[in-house]
């Protein structure tokens, strides 16, 4: 697929912090990243990780109370939708921006036709009248493949199967076109089988309609499948950024390692898999250090103490751990070896 080089969307520092009675829980705590037209950036983390949250804050649908945006930009065509009204961003999503959620019986009416669903999304933004809705969403049945579409069209969610309602979802979320997709675990409910088919399906339609695409997801067998660029998040930070080749040939942070030796592998020899030990940090507690160090086999003082920057390396890779930094090197145990040096590529994977 040939890629342009605008960018759709470019998120700087962005800040959603959730307040309770007693605590503040930064949930997406100065997150940056972008993905260009055509492009599609997948967002991947543990449970926790802020995966979520981060694309609620891009549609501006973060619930408040409790939760709120308190800083960064979210350009979307150089455009800050910080800056944009309540009415301004009813008439983005669905339009230019529209989202795929990973449950669609919790987003679909039960009491409406899904043709019904999909034609009233266009009506709204597209201006048509009712019957030339109404046959426009057949044509987008037909289109994610779905057999006998206007048959399907006139039944309600819960007449279908998980993959059918999860298709009706991609439907009504491209049905206008929009120039930036956001897919929520779209895959996650589904069988292997048919997380393939909707993922095949994904990669068709973007080729079709040239959408940019965030894909949130915990699984990277979905990020190997669809996406060009990688932003690995950890307890409201990225920690990696860089593009899918090189992380999975050469992950840089150590959490990013953890997972992928983590997960079974095709292409190289595994003795058993290794499970990253101890669990995500409660939201509610302050870390003064990199939120990893808790949980990361190579820390030193440095990580506990001290939050270190997002790094720029080689290419469009960019890290936030010490190792990568002349710190790494001044700090206690210096004879432990760096991430870069000996570790780094297929022989992390394979450890």
């Amino acid at each position: 697929m040939t890629k342009q080089n605008d960018v759709v969307l470019k998120v700087k520092d962005l800040q959603t912090h959730f307040f309770t009675e007693n605590h503040v829980v930064k949930a997406v705590d100065g997150v940056d990243f972008e993905v260009k037209r055509g492009e599609t950036l997948g967002i991947v983390g543990e449970s926790g990780s802020g995966k979520s949250i981060t694309s609620l804050s891009v549609m501006q649908l973060v619930p408040d109370p409790p939760g709120k945006i308190i800083g960064g930009e979210i350009n979307f065509k150089g455009e800050n939708l910080l800056n944009k009204k309540e009415e301004q961003m009813r008439k983005i999503r669905g339009n230019e921006i529209s989202m795929i959620f990973q449950e669609p019986m919790t987003s679909l009416n039960p009491v409406y036709t899904v043709g019904e669903q999909i034609a009233e999304a266009i009506r709204i933004h597209q201006k048509l009248k009712k019957k030339d809705a109404f046959n426009k969403a057949v044509e987008m049945l037909e289109l994610v493949g779905i057999p006998s579409p206007r048959e399907r069209a006139k039944q309600e969610p819960h007449q279908l199967s998980g993959g059918m309602r999860q298709r009706v979802m991609i439907a009504m979320a491209l049905a206008c076109e929009p120039e930036l997709l956001i897919a929520d675990e779209p895959t996650t409910a589904l069988d292997v089988t048919i997380q393939a088919q909707i993922l095949d399906l994904l990669n068709k339609l973007q080729d079709e309609f040239g959408t940019a695409v965030v894909m949130i997801t915990h699984d990277l067998g979905v990020v190997a499948e669809t996406c060009d660029k990688v932003a690995v998040m950890y307890a409201g930070k990225v920690v990696e950024y860089t593009d899918a080749d090189s992380l999975f040939e050469a992950p840089k942070h150590p959490y990013t390692q953890g997972l992928l030796r983590s997960i079974p592998r095709l292409d190289i020899e595994q003795d058993e898999l290794e499970p990253i030990k101890g669990s995500v940090p409660n939201p509610k507690d302050q870390l003064n250090g990199c939120r990893f160090a808790p949980r990361c086999p190579v820390a030193r003082d440095i990580c506990h103490n001290k939050l270190p920057e997002l790094k720029d390396l080689e290419g469009e890779t960019r890290v936030r751990c010490w190792q990568y930094t002349d710190e790494w090197d001044e700090s206690d145990n210096a004879s432990s070896p760096k991430a870069g040096d000996t570790t780094e590529g297929k022989d992390v994977v394979a450890k």
